[in-house]
């Protein structure tokens, strides 16, 4: 199979080449992001693949037809770039990526712990020779209550975080769980209870017209 690989760094090259080694496909590398603009990049593939910023919309995806386009792979596990509607009428094939729940709620807690106590300002200020600790106390998450918007499988990944941390984790979702609350210990509250009594609050649900 031949496919044009859009939105292209050197380590997507590196790790898409390691891994069609088992499959030898024929890739295709491209540093523009797919879109109207770009589509003159698309010849003789049999299939696309864009990143998480191409916008694959239905004249994109009418045009991927007319070129005999059959699979459009997203390495990403977002897909609000591309018209579904579209690829199912031109009879186009989308598949994404799963992300790791635990990758995903690993690095928001990485986030969290820059943001508590200052890394990146501290980081920083001592590459300028400045040692000085003004503004930069940070404070403990042990005791600290976390809101967690969303109890799907990242949400989920990191109220176990949370909770090796020692916090109370009070949650929201429109669509509860109260067994699963019992078995990993934290409690559903309404969301301005969350609000109202959180000190961190982590958001792990997708963005559509309900959760804006």
């Amino acid at each position: 199979m031949k496919i044009a690989v859009f939105d292209t760094k050197a380590y997507d090259r590196q790790a898409l080449l390691l891994a069609n080694q088992r499959f030898n496909h024929e890739l295709v590398f491209f540093e523009p992001r797919l879109n109207r603009d770009t589509l003159q990049l698309v010849q003789d593939v049999d299939a696309v693949c864009p990143f998480v910023n191409d916008r694959l919309d239905a004249e994109v995806m009418a045009a991927l037809a007319d070129k005999g386009v059959q699979l459009i792979t997203l390495r990403c596990a977002g897909f609000n770039g591309v018209d579904l509607a579209a690829a199912k009428h031109h009879c186009i094939t989308v598949t994404r990526v799963p992300y790791s729940p635990h990758a995903v709620a690993e690095h928001a807690f990485a986030l969290l712990l820059a943001v508590v106590r200052r890394i990146h300002k501290s980081y920083v200020r001592v590459r300028e020779m400045d040692f000085s600790l003004d503004g930069l106390v940070g404070f403990n998450l042990y005791h600290k209550t976390m809101g967690i918007i969303g109890t799907g499988r990242i949400g989920r990944a990191a109220m176990a975080i949370a909770k090796g941390f020692g916090m109370r984790v009070l949650a929201y979702d429109s669509y509860p769980q109260p067994e699963l609350a019992a078995r990993l210990g934290f409690e559903y509250v309404p969301l301005e209870t969350l609000l109202e009594q959180s000190d961190v609050i982590s958001l792990h649900l997708p963005l559509t017209a309900e959760s804006i």
